[in-house]
């Protein structure tokens, strides 16, 4: 896999998203914490970390179906928030868990700088041909 995944990602490079590490088994994508994501209490915005999961679930999907005349897009994303973040960056880390035909599903880990896990997220990917 490539270290960043081609394309244009608008809300990815609204929020700053960069791919760290990119495996067939493994995606670390992080995003520094600015004003710009956090909520009124000081917290990273929640739809930050759903928008870190679709951005990097659906690009290494579309990666690795591509070549075959298909596309991937974001189906289902539950996200599940267990600690705030306030400073530093927020990482994501994905792990496929089922790589279909038709759709493929994902767990990614937000974790903060000092690796506390702070959310999780369910990601299906639907793959579907290119037009």
């Amino acid at each position: 896999m490539e270290p960043r995944p081609p394309g244009r990602d608008g809300i990815g490079e609204l929020i700053g998203l960069e791919y760290v590490e990119t495996t067939p088994e493994r995606i670390h994508a992080r995003v520094p914490v600015t004003e710009d994501i956090l909520q009124p209490a000081g917290l990273v915005h929640g739809g930050v970390y759903s928008a870190m999961a679709e951005s990097v679930c659906s690009a290494a999907t579309w990666l690795a179906v591509q070549g075959e005349g298909m596309n991937a897009m974001g189906q289902s994303n539950s996200a599940t928030f267990l600690r705030p973040i306030t400073k530093g960056h927020v990482n994501a880390f994905a792990r496929p868990r089922h790589r279909g035909r038709t759709t493929w599903v994902w767990d990614v880990e937000i974790t903060d700088d000092d690796e506390r896990l702070c959310a999780m997220v369910r990601m299906t990917v639907a793959v579907r041909p290119s037009r």
